[in-house]
C-alpha cells in the first residue's frame, strides 16, 4: 500500500479513502496474504483509521514447541491526531511522569500516513502472547529410563559406601 498524502484526504468524498487490500506484508511471516480493508477519514484535527484485516500465521506452542497454524483477525479502529511535531515529543525524558498528551499518536497535517505500517502494529498487538496450540497441551513429555538411578552419576560411588555402612 502506498503513503497517504494526509492534505489530500480533504479534496476526496466524504474526506475518507476505502483501500480493499490482499497483500504480503513483507516484516510480518504469515502463510497467506493480508487481506482485508482499510479506511482512513480525515476529521479536520485528527484521522479516523479503521480496519478489518485477517491472515494466517504460523506460531509456536509455548507448552509442547511444536509449531501450528493460527487465524490472526483484526477489527480496529485508531484516532491519530494531526499536529505539528516539536523536537520536545521525538524524545521524553525518562526522570518525568508522563501526562496522557504524551501518549497519543500524532502526525503532521502535511505529512504522509503509512497504512502498512499501522496495519503491521495492529496484527503484531493482536498476536497473542500466550501461545497454546491447544487447550489439553500438556507440554513436553520427559521420560526418564527406570533402568538409571536418579541424581547426579558423580555420586554413585558414595552411595555404594552408603549401602556398606551400618545404619
Amino acid at each position: 500500500m502506498e503513503a497517504i498524502y494526509i492534505p489530500r484526504l480533504t479534496h476526496l468524498p466524504e474526506r475518507t479513502e476505502t483501500i480493499t487490500f490482499k497483500e504480503i506484508l513483507s516484516d510480518l511471516p504469515t502463510l497467506t496474504p493480508v487481506q482485508g480493508v482499510l479506511k482512513v477519514a480525515h476529521q479536520g484535527n485528527y484521522l479516523e483509521v479503521a480496519t478489518q484485516a485477517e491472515t494466517i500465521v504460523t506460531l509456536t506452542c509455548h507448552r509442547c514447541l511444536q509449531q501450528f497454524n493460527h487465524r490472526l483477525s483484526v477489527s480496529t479502529s485508531e484516532m491519530i491526531w494531526l499536529a505539528e511535531l516539536g523536537d520536545s515529543s521525538t524524545e521524553l525524558p525518562t526522570d518525568r511522569d508522563l501526562s496522557l498528551d504524551d501518549l497519543v499518536e500524532s502526525l503532521p497535517p502535511n505529512g504522509h500516513f503509512e497504512p502498512t505500517t499501522w496495519l503491521y502494529e495492529q496484527l503484531c498487538l493482536a498476536t497473542p502472547q500466550r501461545q497454546i496450540c491447544d487447550q489439553q497441551c500438556v507440554g513436553i513429555e520427559v521420560k526418564t529410563p527406570d533402568s538409571q538411578p536418579r541424581g547426579d552419576r558423580r555420586w554413585a560411588s558414595l552411595e555404594s559406601l552408603k549401602g556398606q555402612l551400618p545404619s
